[in-house]
């Protein structure tokens, strides 16, 4: 194995038709079990002071262990295969959104409106009962549990697997119990010390999410020497409890955490840089609807209007292997993505 302090960067990422000529001409490997290819890669060492030093790797010179982990296939999530990018479709029900400002709090709404994100392509739905902006104050696990369950219990028979997106213990409970599949937590359940003994006793899978503080502080935590090789290092270490605590390694996702104690450029080098993560040996989700890239995303009046960026960002991250993109925008989402498949030959 590497030191901890290394970190493998794919590069000379191919995609399509020209991807699976490079493998099968032994000039590339699948990344994660395709659909990407990398036909190279960075050794990145962070040094004491902070500053990184990047060295240039032909494949063969990548160890063994450590390419096996960055190639291997992911495990299905919840009986849906990830050998091609998923879509996560976004239900809020949650009076305080910062994306669509509580359009879908009544349940009923929620529920619709889960319906037409599914009719629009969605291969699973994320619901929520607590905003998690930044600046957002928490809301007591019963308040949440009413808003999240009538909305699950609505649409388990809707033909998608449903995740449960929460910091609480008690409420993933209950969201499982109620006909969720998945659980989703932003503090890679570090914020509840019963949520990683409650996902080992449930049995499915966790999505870990990167993040610092609380949604309250987080802006105060955005801090790093390096945000890939610190992200990355935080991962590693939230995979390493998790699997302490009796999670199944193949359980588990991954989320580099978009906006998540992350100013902008944060988030621009964090998606550049996304294939660093496959070295965790994790599927990779990527939530990076409606959040900030640059000062143009920044100063659009709402994060509804960040269409374009959002697009743009789905984009990005399947390039570098992303298996699931957790959109606000599923259908315009899953447009993007069939156009180009069509560009590159797949």
């Amino acid at each position: 194995m590497l030191a901890r302090n290394s970190n493998i960067l794919p590069s000379g990422l191919r995609h399509g038709a020209e991807a699976a000529r490079a493998v099968a001409d032994s000039r590339a490997l699948w990344l994660a079990g395709g659909p990407v290819a990398f036909a190279a890669a960075i050794r990145i060492k962070g040094a004491n002071d902070g500053e990184r030093q990047d060295r240039q790797l032909a494949i063969e010179e990548i160890g063994a262990d450590k390419r096996n982990i960055i190639c291997s296939p992911r495990s299905d999530l919840a009986g849906v295969s990830l050998d091609a990018p998923r879509i996560m479709g976004i239900v809020n029900a949650t009076p305080d959104s910062f994306s669509d400002g509580g359009a879908f709090a009544d349940p009923e709404d929620s529920i619709d409106h889960g319906k037409a994100l599914i009719a629009a392509g969605a291969d699973f739905l994320d619901i929520g009962g607590e905003s998690t902006r930044p600046d957002a104050e928490p809301v007591s696990v019963e308040i949440e549990i009413a808003r999240v369950v009538p909305v699950i219990e609505g649409l388990k028979d809707a033909g998608v697997p449903l995740s449960i997106d929460t910091r609480n213990a008690a409420t993933m409970r209950a969201g499982i119990e109620s006909g969720g599949a998945i659980v989703n937590d932003i503090s890679a359940l570090a914020h509840d010390p019963e949520s990683p003994g409650t996902v080992a006793e449930l049995g499915v899978p966790v999505i870990l999410c990167h993040s610092r503080g609380t949604p309250a502080n987080m802006r105060e935590h955005a801090n790093y020497k390096d945000v890939s090789l610190d992200v990355c290092a935080e991962l590693r270490g939230s995979i390493e409890q998790a699997v302490a605590a009796g999670i199944v390694v193949d359980n588990i996702l991954i989320d580099p955490g978009f906006g998540f104690a992350k100013k902008p450029e944060h988030n621009a080098q964090l998606l550049r840089e996304l294939a660093l993560l496959h070295g965790l040996g994790c599927a990779i989700l990527v939530g990076a609807s409606r959040k900030s890239f640059d000062r143009v995303a920044s100063r659009a009046s709402s994060p509804a209007e960040r269409l374009g960026a959002s697009l743009s960002a789905a984009l990005a991250a399947t390039d570098r292997g992303a298996q699931i993109l957790r959109v606000h925008d599923v259908g315009e989402t899953v447009q993007a993505l069939a156009v180009r498949r069509a560009i590159i030959g797949t």
